[in-house]
């Protein structure tokens, strides 16, 4: 598969502004409407939190991101699991921040196209014409119709309309700019906030200035976008867009701050003179005539931003899957268009999330709260990864403790300040990242319970047993050609649970054994086979090394693999029953998939008896083996085996003499 060019051309900043910055650049909907709410509008208020914004978006986006953490790219891929794939070999624990980063992630991709789309409707308040109020049934209708019909769309790829998202957010972005050229001159003590002092003084002197930050940090949501689609676009096209997006939203934010105190200089915003006078920092802004096409372009913005968040929440899930993180579920490929995948299950789990934050928030004000504790959560453990991927590449140590010690503080200073906010509904963020991560964290710790039973004999003990019934004419054949998927990483061991299903469960005679292993590596695209002869043409083993990005087509590729073989004159598949043979038959072939249930008869502590039965319901509602490596379920044989994990050694049974 090609990886994408780092050249930066005109089409590669289009789809960078398209896929990328749809977050990040639809947060003036928000930013400032959260700040002024239940605030008198003042000098002080606006110069200094506007001295945050800047500084935020510097900080945590550009220095963070756009040029130290976009160098970890994993092949020219990135994301949370991707680095992950990068540092996994350094520490086992690195699992955990892992996992707690990419269910946050997902949680704030159920919570980013409520606010946006939501925000970008609420525009309609502006004409009284409409007769709209913030969380009217009005909005919230039009709102969850915006998510069904996006939702139901996702089945059919972006492949088609995707082409318009790198023009449509160009308007968005050079809207942003206008508006706020226009309005900057409206109050030049607005420049002030370039300077850091006017933040630093603005968190030690106003009151509750601190807790502030919450609202602040809106603005750099979209951050960690700008990482995990690093595939699409390649790091040198995100790091050139940036200027311009950058450009376009510090200019614009100038724009609402310079308005805010040229016109609402002294006004105690609460709900009642906001509502009463249409305060709204964005759509002030605009003129009234170019409302309704404001409206419109924020809601396009405002989709595209949902698009990518969606997008990189399949992404997300099928990359956990490939490492193991998350049980597997169906993916369907929409279109050829590289990255495009669509998830039925994912799709339908984040509609119902959407749905629910619209019915429950109703308006972008009361979502703002769940608002950033997901994503401030995922960029900490972006830290703790990127500071291990440092360590690995032999940065200096100072570097490392200086990049630590800035960027836990300033992120836990996030933290802290969005907390206050986990009464008013960040809470649900919360609700809904926790149980991401139990998935993630019950399918990781079952799979580890799971190998203390997984017992490995070797080889070559067995080989002789094997030959012996591939030739005994006596035993009924089973099949012509019979295929085990193997998860002994030595190609010298086997299960002992495949040798029990050969020689002892019930005989299965064959002409060749074809013992399969799949190994998930940390190079994303890499699709590799080496085949390793045990007993020329009688017992042959097949190792698979796949990317974590690649769909696992075991019957497709296994197929191709045999081809290579006969070409080579490797193997014989021609059928050796008599009748069959004289034809040149080519023999059948069986996959056997080894099936684990949990048996009754084990002892385990009462967490990791949780964790299993949780485990195995999981398993229930997932996808089964053989469909999740893509097999043709004609030719697959499911043979269930008793997992004890924990034997009983305790039965008090006494015979009794008669």
């Amino acid at each position: 598969m090609k990886i994408p060019t780092n050249k930066v051309t005109a089409a590669g900043l289009l789809i960078a502004l398209g896929i990328i910055y749809g977050d990040i650049g639809t947060s003036p909907l928000y930013v400032f409407n959260a700040i002024i709410g239940g605030r008198i509008v003042s000098e002080e208020l606006i110069v200094g939190t506007l001295s945050c914004i800047i500084w935020t978006l510097t900080l945590q986006t550009t220095i963070k991101y756009v040029i130290l953490i976009l160098r970890a790219d994993n092949r020219g891929e990135g994301g949370t699991f991707a680095l992950y794939a990068l540092v996994r070999r350094r520490k086992k624990w690195l699992v955990l921040p892992a996992m707690i980063g990419g269910a946050a992630l997902l949680a704030d991709g159920i919570i980013t196209p409520p606010i946006s789309i939501t925000s970008a409707i609420e525009g309609l308040k502006q004409l009284p014409s409409l007769g709209i109020e913030d969380g009217s049934d009005t909005v919230v209708i039009i709102v969850i119709s915006i998510l069904a019909l996006f939702f139901f769309m996702q089945q059919f790829g972006t492949a088609s309309i995707g082409k318009l998202f790198g023009p449509i957010m160009f308007v968005w972005f050079t809207m942003l700019l206008l508006l706020g050229i226009i309005h900057v001159f409206d109050d030049l003590s607005i420049f002030k906030a370039i300077s850091p002092y006017y933040a630093v003084t603005f968190l030690k002197n106003y009151p509750e200035g601190f807790w502030l930050l919450g609202a602040v940090f809106l603005c750099t949501t979209g951050a960690e976008a700008l990482y995990s689609d690093l595939g699409h676009c390649g790091k040198n096209n995100i790091r050139s867009s940036w200027i311009y997006v950058k450009i376009c939203l510090l200019i614009h934010y100038f724009g609402q701050g310079a308005n805010l105190l040229a016109h609402r200089n002294g006004l105690h915003i609460t709900d009642e003179i906001k509502k009463s006078l249409s305060i709204n920092a964005f759509y002030d802004l605009m003129p009234q005539w170019f409302i309704i096409p404001g409206v419109i372009i924020a809601t396009s913005a405002a989709i595209i931003a949902s698009q990518a968040m969606v997008s990189g929440a399949y992404t997300l899930i099928s990359e956990a899957m490939r490492l193991n993180l998350w049980p597997k579920v169906k993916i369907r490929y929409p279109s050829e268009a590289k990255g495009q995948l669509f998830i039925p299950a994912i799709n339908f789990l984040m509609f119902a999330g959407c749905v629910g934050v619209v019915l429950y928030f109703r308006k972008s004000s009361n979502m703002e709260a769940a608002y950033g504790l997901a994503i401030i959560v995922t960029m900490l453990m972006t830290t703790i990864l990127f500071a291990n991927y440092l360590v690995l590449h032999r940065v200096k140590s100072l570097w490392i403790y200086i990049f630590l010690a800035v960027y836990v503080s300033v992120e836990i200073g996030y933290l802290v300040a969005l907390m206050v906010k986990f009464t008013h509904g960040g809470y649900i963020t919360l609700i809904i990242g926790f149980l991401m991560f139990a998935v993630m964290y019950i399918w990781y710790r079952a799979r580890k319970i799971k190998n203390r039973y997984v017992e490995f004999v070797r080889m070559e003990h067995y080989v002789p047993k094997i030959q012996e019934l591939s030739n005994d004419k006596s035993v009924p054949k089973y099949a012509t050609h019979l295929v085990y998927l193997t998860s002994a990483n030595n190609p010298k061991e086997i299960e002992h649970k495949i040798i029990y299903s050969i020689l002892n469960k019930k005989p299965k005679r064959a002409d060749i054994y074809w013992f399969v292993h799949v190994d998930t590596v940390d190079d994303p695209y890499t699709c590799e086979y080496k085949v390793e002869h045990i007993i020329p043409n009688d017992i042959i083993r097949v190792d698979f090394r796949l990317g974590f990005r690649m769909e696992p087509r075991i019957n497709l590729m296994f197929r191709k693999v045999v081809e290579d073989l006969v070409a080579n004159k490797e193997v014989n598949i021609i059928s050796r029953y008599e009748s069959l043979a004289s034809s040149n038959t080519v023999g059948d072939f069986q996959f056997m998939v080894m099936e684990k249930y949990l048996s009754q008869d084990n002892e385990l502590p009462f967490f990791e008896r949780i964790v299993m039965k949780f485990h195995f319901w999981l398993k229930e509602h997932s996808l089964s083996e053989e469909k999740g490596f893509g097999l043709d379920l004609a030719n697959v044989t499911v043979e269930k085996f008793p997992l004890i994990v924990a034997p009983v050694t305790t039965l008090k049974l006494k015979r009794v003499e008669e």
